[in-house]
């Protein structure tokens, strides 16, 4: 299975100038953690790192310092998030079946739930990893008033990774590209082609590093993981 990490992002939300995978975890940038994932789980095979000019020699010395055992490429990102993952699709290698998308942002990744979602796009499936809401949730207009509140039994917050075959995203990819579709995720580009999208249920941790206090929680979901995981720069 060929794996794209998205890396291409900023740290707006996170209060910071740069990019936040940069930013230190439990004594090592996100973007390490994310990648120890996708090595520790066997059914990933490739790797691609999709991030801006500025960031690739951090990111490479990060690369460089893992050791993978397996190929991880550089690939340059776009000015969206939509655009960064169609040069990804543009830049797999030829045998490519099956693509993984998965946010760096989200360094808790289970390689268990990386080689999940990997089997289900082997056969054949289109998945997200994504997670029950339990928050009432509540629709408002733009007066900040209540309009609904909907039944939150059938209501999952999705997250990464996110599979498809590679054929089926390319061409979704192109349908948007030329009707000038904008969404913020994969599998909405399958959700408006009437296309079927399964979810795979993720574990709690599975969260997206986007504010300060995400970086508290990883920090102490790191250290709870031990000896599992190593807590220093060496990794």
């Amino acid at each position: 299975m060929h794996l794209l990490i998205a890396a291409a992002g900023t740290g707006r939300r996170m209060g910071t100038a740069g990019n936040k995978l940069l930013l230190e975890v439990a004594g090592r940038p996100v973007l390490a953690w994310t990648l120890d994932a996708a090595l520790a789980c066997p059914a990933i095979t490739w790797i691609g790192i999709v991030g801006q000019p500025v960031d690739e020699a951090p990111i490479r010395a990060i690369v460089a310092a893992a050791r993978p055992d397996r190929p991880v490429t550089w690939i340059l990102g776009g000015d969206t998030r939509q655009e960064s993952v169609s040069r990804g699709l543009a830049a797999l290698p030829p045998e490519a079946a099956g693509v993984l998308i998965h946010d760096g942002a989200r360094c808790l990744v289970e390689p268990a739930l990386l080689a999940r979602c990997a089997a289900a796009v082997e056969a054949g499936a289109a998945v997200i990893a994504a997670t029950p809401v339990t928050d009432t949730i509540k629709q408002v207009d733009e007066r900040g008033a209540i309009e609904a509140t909907p039944d939150r039994r059938r209501l999952w917050a999705a997250q990464t990774p996110q599979g498809f075959p590679v054929a089926d995203l390319r061409a979704a990819h192109a349908v948007a590209a030329r009707e000038g579709w904008s969404v913020t995720d994969d599998a909405a580009l399958f959700e408006r082609l009437g296309r079927s999208v399964q979810v795979m249920q993720s574990p709690p941790s599975n969260i997206k590093l986007t504010t300060p206090f995400d970086l508290i929680v990883a920090e102490a979901v790191l250290a709870a993981q031990r000896p599992a995981r190593q807590l220093t720069p060496e990794g």
